[in-house]
């Protein structure tokens, strides 16, 4: 059974750093190019960023270019996303996933507000 566990959201203030944690289960985690997403309130769902199964390559959304940094650690079957220089335009919830291969987890909640 598939599982994609997100965590490490909460509040940030603006300008601030958040690293977002993704634990992957049920599947080769190392043979999937893995992606981030968000939704706000409101809005469809979007992608963040996206690496290759190495971690090799990664690729972001505009809105994320020079501020969003996607890593992954295949021994530990997780995907992470470091947010820095955080503006409340950030402010979703963030889902991890294979493209859109999988179920979707719960998310984390990202809030961005003085």
């Amino acid at each position: 059974q598939v599982q994609l566990v997100e965590s490490g959201g909460g509040l940030a203030q603006p300008g601030g750093s958040l690293r977002l944690s993704c634990a992957a289960s049920g599947f080769t985690f190392s043979n999937y190019g893995m992606t981030w997403y968000r939704q706000a309130p409101g809005k469809e769902r979007e992608l963040v960023a996206t690496i290759t199964p190495t971690g090799s390559k990664t690729n972001y959304a505009d809105s994320g270019k020079d501020q969003f940094t996607i890593s992954r650690d295949n021994a530990k079957n997780t995907v992470y996303l470091q947010m820095n220089r955080t503006k409340p335009e950030d402010t979703a919830v963030y889902y991890c996933n294979a493209f859109r291969t999988f179920p979707w987890g719960q998310g984390t909640q990202v809030t961005v507000s003085s």
